[in-house]
């Protein structure tokens, strides 16, 4: 019994000695935890915001239309199409020959009126030579004054009938000369309607044409934004393809829609490449110029249908601060919202989050000309 109770308080003393030991090294554990620092999860560039005179822009959508369009039609009817020369895409010079009507009909209509105008002509000399005879023996008493006015009223009906199969003949020449489709400008066929072999009639649409290759964007903006335009502003139009064309305000519309409350701004746009009409198309228009507080594009992040930056704090921890994007120029953006005096994390921000410590590779601040481009 008395080794039981002397084994039982050594091993209460071994305990009572540990725990002494475990406790006199738990602070030191914890001191040494706390002065550890968290890893750094990405190694980023932190920058500064630069503030460039950037216009200020309007921005816009609509339809790319033809300036103007040309509708070739016969001027003549009731003609087969005998030959169609261009096609949609064609480009065409004022008085080209876009088609030909058959005409064999109206070469007979013309070679029978030739000798109508031939006969009349006959007869008209007839009448002149009998009234210059009858007015010879007019004053001898052969003839009475009523055979003499016979003689002049044939002559002048006569020459009535040469005048009439003349205009006749005319007529004819015209409309084989209209068997000839010509386009009446330049410009670029945008479609065509004309069927080989077809009989047309006067006043059918064979072809239309945007005149002179001219191409307009078309963007319906607010009352608000028209009151801001001027016509001659530069206007830049994003294709689909990536191309943006350069243009000029053409015209302001002068009256808002009751339905929709926006006004239609004519924009000519200079460029010959991949614009195609009827594209629905963004776009700016350029207004005066303003500051502007930029960064790189890939400094700001997209999440949640809102834009975000990290900047860097003290101890290199980063902190989201939501922004508002306005203008883009380049690979620049325009940024509101940002404090006095800020580090920007370059970029690699959808790799972050709130209170995660970065390494700074460099402290950069942003400055010099503002980058090549035009707003958009």
């Amino acid at each position: 019994m008395n080794k039981t109770l002397r084994a039982g308080a050594v091993a209460l003393v071994v305990a009572l000695v540990a725990g002494a030991v475990v406790w006199s090294q738990a602070p030191a554990t914890a001191a040494s935890a706390s002065d550890a620092k968290a890893p750094s999860v990405l190694s980023v560039n932190a920058i500064a915001p630069t503030t460039q005179v950037w216009p200020d822009i309007v921005q816009g959508s609509g339809p790319l239309a033809a300036w103007q369009e040309i509708i070739v039609s016969p001027e003549t009817g009731g003609l087969r199409i005998a030959e169609l020369l261009v096609d949609v895409g064609s480009n065409v010079k004022r008085g080209d020959v876009l088609a030909r009507l058959a005409n064999e009909s109206l070469q007979a209509d013309l070679r029978k009126q030739e000798a109508s105008v031939a006969q009349a002509r006959a007869t008209l000399e007839q009448a002149v030579s009998n009234l210059r005879r009858a007015k010879d023996v007019e004053s001898s008493g052969a003839l009475s004054a009523q055979k003499v006015e016979d003689y002049r009223i044939t002559e002048a009906t006569s020459r009535a009938s040469l005048a009439s199969a003349g205009a006749e003949l005319d007529s004819i020449r015209l409309k084989l000369r209209q068997t000839r489709i010509v386009a009446v400008d330049d410009g670029v066929v945008s479609s065509k309607s004309a069927v080989l072999g077809n009989v047309v009639s006067a006043g059918t649409e064979m072809f239309r044409l945007v005149r002179q290759g001219r191409v307009e964007w078309r963007p319906e903006l607010d009352a608000r934004q028209v009151s801001r335009l001027r016509v001659g502003q530069k206007a830049y139009a994003s294709l689909p393809s990536g191309e943006r064309v350069e243009g000029r305000v053409r015209l302001i519309g002068p009256t808002l829609s009751t339905s929709t409350g926006r006004a239609t701004v004519y924009v000519s746009l200079s460029g010959h490449g991949s614009e195609r009409l009827g594209m629905f198309v963004n776009g700016v228009i350029e207004l005066a110029s303003r500051p502007a507080q930029t960064l790189p594009q890939t400094a700001v992040t997209l999440r949640d249908g809102r834009a975000y930056v990290y900047l860097v704090g003290a101890g290199n921890e980063v902190a989201s601060l939501a922004v508002t994007t306005e203008r883009r120029q380049g690979d620049r953006v325009e940024v509101e919202g940002l404090p006095a005096g800020v580090r920007v994390v370059a970029e690699g921000g959808a790799f972050l989050s709130d209170g995660v410590q970065v390494t700074v590779l460099e402290a950069q601040e942003t400055v010099g000309a503002p980058p090549q481009g035009v707003a958009r």
